[in-house]
């Protein structure tokens, strides 16, 4: 072993003790005391839901019990979503919100190598079959309002896990909507109504590709399918959907 390389990781341990020591690792969500930084308690770990199967192969919403034949809820059934198959890592809710929230406002950004982790179980399939991915991208007064994008601080984690290739500006959000937190489904969809292209400069980065299209939420799936017209519109092979977590 390299000398100075041993004395650079000894100096890295001693400096990590000493930070600990001074500002010990908060939980992500709920800052009780934890063994190391970017993990969860007891307690705020073991009230998280993960999306497990059975679920449907299209959405990825999760069912009770497995149905007989093929398991597509009746919700695709009567009008399957542009995205191929969709899967999110938790159920978002009273558990999750906190920690989702924190991520995508608090500026939590340590926290995207554990989500992304998270994520890449969710999403294993559509992992081994993905050429790029491409975040849902953020309108340029918002991005500067909040100065980064949740989704592709995820995009990126994910690529550096699984070296895919990441295209964080092949799709662009054109048109400032208003937020769609308290929207119906129905406005939901009318609001991103061409908000979203694919800047012709980049289209060879996701052209014949199967895309893999990166969320922090999934609600009414309204942005994520204005996102997959426009980009199978830009001469993508096939897109699928992964979140961080979903609305159930």
């Amino acid at each position: 072993m390299d000398r100075g390389s041993g004395l650079s990781r000894l100096a890295r341990g001693v400096a990590t003790v000493v930070l600990d020591a001074l500002l010990p690792p908060r939980c992500a969500t709920c800052d009780e005391p934890v063994d190391r930084p970017g993990s969860l308690c007891l307690q705020c770990w073991s009230g998280l839901t993960f999306v497990t199967r059975p679920l449907c192969a299209v959405c990825g919403d999760p069912f009770e019990t497995a149905p007989p034949g093929e398991p597509v809820c009746g919700d695709c059934l009567a009008g399957p979503p542009p995205w191929g198959r969709g899967r999110s890592a938790l159920r978002y809710d009273d558990a999750s919100r906190p920690l989702v929230l924190g991520f995508k406002h608090g500026d939590r950004l340590h926290l995207a190598s554990l989500l992304a982790g998270w994520m890449r179980a969710a999403g294993a399939e559509l992992m081994a079959d993905a050429d790029v991915i491409v975040p849902v991208p953020l309108h340029r007064w918002r991005l500067l309002a909040r100065r980064y994008n949740q989704a592709a601080v995820l995009a990126h984690a994910l690529g550096r896990a699984t070296g895919i290739p990441v295209s964080d500006r092949a799709l662009q959000r054109v048109k400032r909507t208003p937020s769609q937190g308290r929207l119906t489904r129905s406005q939901r969809a009318r609001n991103v109504q061409g908000a979203f292209r694919v800047a012709a400069s980049r289209r060879t980065e996701v052209a014949g590709r199967r895309v893999l299209l990166v969320d922090d939420v999934l609600t009414s799936g309204a942005t994520a399918g204005a996102c997959a017209r426009v980009l199978l519109r830009a001469g993508v092979e096939a897109v699928d959907l992964l979140t961080l977590a979903r609305v159930v």
